[in-house]
């Protein structure tokens, strides 16, 4: 199903979020009130205006209560990040998610009514500083303060074995929740699945528990 989003804010952050939507087969609507960034980008989005996202005028104008999503890529001017945020929630954009500086700028964007904020740089840093703590730690994505997913080389000592002979969830407290065997991925994997040496595996759990299953593989 394709969904219309808009993606205000055309820095570095906005404009590869953007891109990465239209290669999924989504609309996008890119906003920007420099002309210049609107300009660069006119020919990789559906559609590219120049608009002050914190003008609710401004954004009926160019049709903001069509989309689905929308995505303030402002962070550096708190203010216009903060007021673009108010604006589309007032005209009813139905989910808004907003890329904050800081924690207190992403509570204030959560006191004015988005409904995800993002910390881009900051979860990059958890990414990287647990990439070059563990080798086989191929990926980490905060879920909230207290769940994450990790993406990880399965171990030698897991090969050949299955879901229910390794009893991840009973001992350690967290879930399987997809196989990746060369090319092939396997979505919420059965007691019966077993893993085969250099399978990649896609866990979730309490980031404590997630802590304890690193420790293994360092």
């Amino acid at each position: 199903m394709v969904k219309q989003f808009a993606v205000i804010g055309l820095g570095r952050f906005g404009v590869s979020v953007g891109k990465t939507l239209m290669k999924l087969g989504h609309e996008v609507l890119a906003i920007d009130k420099n002309l210049d960034s609107v300009q660069h980008v006119a020919n990789i989005f559906t559609h590219a205006v120049q608009a002050d996202a914190t003008d609710e005028e401004a954004l009926k104008a160019v049709g903001i209560r069509n989309v689905d999503v929308a995505i303030v890529a402002i962070a550096q001017d708190i203010q216009s990040s903060i007021l673009a945020t108010l604006a589309l929630k007032s005209l009813g954009v139905k989910y808004v998610v907003a890329k904050a500086h800081d924690e207190l700028h992403g509570k204030v964007l959560e006191k004015v009514g988005a409904d995800r904020v993002i910390y881009p740089e900051r979860d990059m840093g958890v990414r990287v500083a647990n990439n070059l703590v563990s080798s086989n730690i191929l990926d980490y994505i905060e879920l909230s303060p207290d769940y994450s997913i990790i993406e990880v080389v399965a171990m030698d000592e897991f090969a050949n074995k299955s879901l229910r002979e390794l009893n991840l969830r009973a001992k350690y407290g967290i879930t399987v929740v997809a196989i990746k065997s060369g090319t092939e991925i396997k979505v919420s994997p059965g007691a019966d699945d077993k893993i085969h040496r250099g399978d990649i595996l896609v866990v979730l759990g309490k980031n404590e528990n997630l802590d304890r299953l690193q420790k293994l593989w360092q």
